[in-house]
């Protein structure tokens, strides 16, 4: 199955009123789990690296290359996708480096320096078949403070799209980054008002702090593309802790690493169904 841009898959799952699960990847070994739990779910799969993990790596060309092989070496439609990349140089490292998908992130930018450069992202981009994410409105909790307050108006996020010409527009609706619990309000109407007027399918960021039923309510009301990175960290730091507290002579990071990955795929898996057939709800991982 080939490597394929964000907007070919998450234009049939806006369609089919389908989620597409976004995952963030930190180690390698994260992308091959993700890329295992999307072939047994039989659903496409965006395998996000952010601006963070490249820091984290010192440079985007380790870990994005090793991404790259992975989806490319995939029996389902992978994405690879740079996440939250606030960085134009970093948009281009990755856009050279054969990514399918970037995000620029200009929300902190003033709203008229946002759009200018996110339209010149998206020219670039645009150019070498390169699928274009922006972000109206921060999204809170980007600096460990969940400000589930933060809304986008529809009127700016319909505008903001005709301007730039973005493929997906991230928009702010409630949730908040970095949750390690699930209980974010999402505001329904406002994401079925944001729908009907932006002619692009919409990404929620901060979906660790939504619930399996707030959800399926988003991806009902008109959500598209559905990020999780600080669940999934969590389901893999409790299973790796575990492991070590049952297994305590083991010293070959293969094996403890290996359970936090299984951990992860087999939540990816259900969280994959889940957002393809949302009702009824599968059991949550309980941690």
């Amino acid at each position: 199955m080939p490597l394929v841009d964000l907007v070919s898959v998450a234009d049939l799952c806006r369609v089919e009123r389908s989620g597409l699960g976004a995952f963030n990847v930190v180690h390698l070994d994260h992308a091959e789990a993700f890329v295992e739990a999307a072939t047994g779910a039989g659903r496409p799969i965006v395998l996000q690296i952010s601006q963070n993990a490249v820091k984290y790596h010192g440079a985007l060309a380790p870990i994005g290359a090793g991404v790259l092989a992975v989806a490319r070496a995939a029996d389902v439609p992978v994405v690879v996708h740079l996440d939250h990349a606030e960085d134009v140089a970093l948009v281009q490292d990755a856009i050279n480096l054969g990514f399918t998908s970037v995000m620029y992130d200009g929300s902190k930018l003033p709203d008229d320096l946002n759009r200018a450069t996110t339209r010149a992202v998206v020219e670039h981009a645009h150019a070498r078949g390169v699928s274009v994410e922006a972000e109206l409105g921060e999204v809170g909790g980007k600096n460990g403070v969940h400000d589930p307050s933060a809304r986008t108006d529809p009127d700016a996020a319909a505008e903001f799209v005709a301007a730039t010409g973005v493929d997906l527009l991230a928009v702010a609706v409630g949730s908040s980054h970095a949750m390690t619990t699930r209980g974010a309000q999402l505001d329904l109407d406002l994401i079925g008002a944001i729908a009907a007027r932006v002619a692009v399918p919409l990404v929620l960021h901060g979906s660790s702090g939504v619930s399996d039923e707030g959800m399926r309510d988003a991806i009902a009301a008109g959500m598209t593309k559905i990020n999780v990175a600080t669940h999934l960290n969590k389901i893999f730091t409790t299973s790796v802790r575990d492991y070590l507290i049952e297994n305590m002579e083991v010293v070959d990071t293969r094996k403890w690493f290996q359970a936090g990955n299984d951990a992860m795929a087999a939540e990816v898996t259900r969280l994959l169904e889940w957002y393809a057939a949302p009702a009824p709800a599968p059991a949550p991982v309980r941690l």
